[in-house]
């Protein structure tokens, strides 16, 4: 029914525009066709039926593309955060408002189609613009009143506020790792955690690996991400953004997170330099675990279990629970016993913490 209606709708405009076009052509070449009533009038009449006749034709095909084309810009829009069309909406306007401003100006030119040539180029110009300026920095358009505040008080806490509720952005290395869900869980973690789909696609490639190590790990990755969008209670968003002149995918992680205002989470310590070098805040988990370890001071007794020799003749190697190395000088006879160790010196490492010690029997004999 809605299809014959529309088709009757074509034909009604197609008459009309042939009407219109043969009336035109008369007034242009007043010499070219006869002047007499009757003769316009049939003349318009078959024009008209012409024209008709051919939208009449035309009006499924239309029909088709119309839909088409309205099933490609709701798909492509679906795509679209709704808060960025109702950004992207907001910026058209601005930038249709514009081009109404300038194209006033431009149609006094004393050339015709020139002023309207131009008026049409900056109304597409100023659209475009509009849109893209709006979308692109719709983070500032939200803390539009940080611009105009008065320092005080309470726009510091706010500051700080603001400062702890940056996205938290994942890359693959720490998702594989995994305690990054445990650590969300105790709650330490604020603000959304942000995993951009690119950082997806790897793992997905991670997890269809031929290579069974790295299959593991891939699959690893994608159980953790599950269970941190279904059992624990934070934000997490699924960004399609994309750095599409960039390949590497730290380096559009981090180009993203420069964009999105937001702080990178990982433990990799290759990319945390990087980061540092652009200026992009990073959240290194092997940095927060060696943080909160337990502290030694040398003069202190622990109990542990020698489990192997140690590089140097002599020495013994024990770990804590946390996996902190202890390296036990004169160690190496008790191998597979659980003893004292007195420990004398503690040293820091990039990679973590190492413990030394000996005996307490030993440490007690020499004293």
């Amino acid at each position: 029914m809605i299809n014959k209606i529309i088709k009757g709708i074509m034909s009604l405009i197609g008459i009309t525009i042939g009407i219109g076009t043969y009336f035109s052509v008369v007034g242009a070449f007043p010499n070219l066709l006869p002047a007499s009533q009757i003769s316009i009038i049939l003349g318009s009449m078959v024009s008209g039926l012409i024209m008709g006749f051919i939208f009449f034709l035309i009006a499924p095909w239309l029909i088709e593309e119309g839909k088409n084309i309205a099933n490609f810009v709701e798909t492509e829009l679906s795509k679209v955060p709704p808060i960025e069309i109702l950004i992207g909406s907001l910026g058209l306007i601005i930038g249709l408002f514009i081009a109404y401003l300038v194209s006033n100006l431009l149609l006094q030119i004393p050339v015709p189609i020139l002023g309207t040539v131009l008026s049409v180029l900056v109304y597409i110009l100023m659209a475009y613009i509009g849109i893209k300026i709006s979308v692109r920095y719709k983070e500032d358009l939200f803390n539009i009143t940080s611009i105009i505040k008065i320092p005080n008080t309470k726009d510091k806490s706010n500051s700080k506020k603001e400062v702890k509720d940056k996205p938290k952005l994942l890359d693959t290395s720490v998702i594989i790792d995994g305690r990054i869900a445990d650590i969300a869980k105790t709650g330490f973690v604020e603000g959304k955690i942000v995993i951009p789909e690119f950082v997806l696609k790897e793992l997905q490639h991670i997890a269809d690996s031929s290579d069974d190590l790295k299959r593991v790990r891939g699959r690893r990755g994608l159980d953790i991400l599950n269970k941190i969008q279904k059992e624990l209670d934070i934000e997490v968003e699924i960004t399609d953004k994309d750095i599409e002149e960039v390949k590497e995918v730290d380096i559009k992680l981090l180009k993203l997170a420069q964009i999105m205002g937001g702080k990178v989470v990982t433990n990799d310590f290759n990319l945390n330099k990087v980061a540092q070098f652009q200026g992009v805040e990073v959240l290194n988990i092997n940095e927060l675990a060696n943080a909160v370890k337990p502290v030694v001071i040398p003069g202190e007794e622990m109990i542990v279990q020698v489990i192997k020799e140690g590089k140097e003749s002599g020495q013994g190697v024990a770990y804590l629970d946390d996996g902190t190395m202890i390296v036990v000088d004169g160690g190496r006879k008790y191998i597979g016993e659980t003893i004292d160790v007195l420990v004398t010196s503690v040293l820091q490492t990039a990679a973590g913490r190492m413990i030394f010690g000996k005996p307490k029997t030993a440490a007690e004999k020499s004293s």
